[in-house]
């Protein structure tokens, strides 16, 4: 029998198989519209040889984006067996790549939040991460393949407001956040540069211009190629099917191949959604994306079962390992960066944690999550006006209902030396819910 899904565009009735290609077919004008005006731009440029580009890019940055120099020559020895000329890429994009355009929150989105999560009843405790801006997914532009790349700026909106560090080495320093288009190509900068290359294969190392699904891997492979310390954690229901049985899942193919155990460090690889992979057992704790007081990326205590798992970790996580504990009525602002969250089709931001005392003495938590797809003016509206914006930003326990979940979470620091190359290796941490 035939299945059947509706557009999200035209809300037409089309073959599952096909609902893909049909949406997307909506968007081609706009798309290729977008494609020809960046093609453009890069034929105008005059063309720079590589050596001079290098030393373009040397004067310009050298004093304050030492790692992104460092990322550079960490590819010398590809580009040399490849004949691949990244560096000049790397310095043609940097004054080339768009400025996202997006609906700015007059206040700060956090700011409006924070607000609403201090007016709520008593005995509430809410922990968020700092400032973000939030990029809503566009009819004419990428509805139905493009929450990854948004939930990927708005990371980067708060990776360059909130961390200097960051700042200076994110798309070059160029202090912005990119569009789509232009984080496509440094995602194939990452790629080149050796930075997941196993599932860069099953893109063919070419993602500009096209509209294939990514995942918390792209997003980890993107981040690390500028140095920044992306980890990946996989939440994966017992007894989840091997990737011999396991379905290809709507946001890339996520394969779940074995399960090695909770807490365990995994190698993980593309497209998109692979985080499970066989036991490396060469892997040694000592590499860099297992750090020793990386706590929060341990297993919770006790006797949590379920979701409840996912939900407890996110709370040590922004409450960095429990120092902060839910108690009287308060909204506290954390350090951390901002959540990446995945599952079987569809990702969204979680930009904090809300736990509220039960009269029998237990907590509800909800997840403070910001999503792609609600549109940002709508968003703004209810938080000013304190009305509506709890259905669009909390999400209880009982909405976790997917087998696997993915997180994506930064640590602080930039990366150098020989940990640049440990980097280009993913590997995940594995927790069974």
């Amino acid at each position: 029998m035939e299945c059947y899904s509706f557009c999200p565009v035209c809300n037409l009735q089309v073959l599952s198989k096909e609902i893909e290609r049909h949406a997307n077919d909506h968007f081609a004008d706009h798309e290729l519209a977008r494609d020809l005006e960046f093609a453009q731009q890069i034929q105008l440029a005059p063309p720079t040889p590589l050596v001079d580009s290098a030393m373009h890019c040397q004067s310009n940055f050298s004093d304050t984006h030492q790692s992104t120099s460092l990322l550079r020559d960490a590819a010398t020895e590809t580009d040399a067996c490849e004949g691949s000329d990244v560096d000049g890429k790397f310095c043609s994009l940097i004054s080339l790549q768009l400025k996202e355009t997006f609906y700015q929150v007059e206040g700060g989105l956090i700011t409006l939040l924070r607000n609403c999560l201090a007016s709520e009843s008593q005995d509430t405790t809410s922990i968020l991460s700092g400032y973000v801006d939030h990029f809503q997914s566009r009819e004419w532009e990428d509805i139905g393949w493009g929450c990854g790349w948004r939930n990927i700026q708005m990371l980067s909106s708060h990776l360059i407001t909130q961390r200097q560090e960051a700042r200076e080495v994110l798309y070059g320093g160029a202090g912005f956040v990119p569009d789509i288009a232009s984080l496509q190509r440094w995602l194939e900068i990452a790629w080149e540069l050796g930075f997941d290359a196993q599932g860069s294969n099953d893109f063919d190392r070419e993602i500009y211009g096209k509209r294939n699904w990514i995942g918390t891997t792209e997003c980890a492979a993107l981040f690390r190629s500028f140095g920044l310390r992306a980890m990946v954690v996989d939440f994966c229901s017992k007894g989840t099917p091997s990737a011999s049985s396991a379905t290809a899942l709507h946001h890339g193919k996520m394969a779940s191949e074995e399960i090695v155990g909770k807490g365990k460090l995994t190698k993980v690889y593309g497209p998109m959604d692979r985080y499970l992979s066989r036991r490396d057992n060469s892997f040694t704790h000592e590499i860099f994306t297992m750090p020793e007081d990386c706590t929060h990326s341990c297993v919770p205590v006790g006797k949590i079962k379920g979701h409840g798992v996912i939900i407890d970790w996110v709370w040590n996580y922004f409450s960095d390992n429990n120092s902060t504990k839910p108690s009287s009525h308060r909204v506290v602002l954390s350090e951390k960066a901002p959540l990446y969250f995945q599952h079987d089709g569809h990702s969204r931001t979680i930009v904090g944690i809300q736990a509220k005392r039960q009269t029998n003495g237990n907590y509800q938590y909800n997840l403070l999550i910001l999503d792609p797809a609600h549109r940002t003016e709508a968003l703004a509206k209810s938080l000013e006006q304190n009305f509506g914006w709890q259905k669009l930003i909390k999400r209880g326990i009982h909405t976790l209902k997917k087998p696997q979940y993915q997180l994506c979470f930064i640590e602080p620091g930039i990366a150098s030396g020989e940990e640049i190359d440990q980097l280009k290796v993913l590997y995940g941490i594995n927790i069974e819910v």
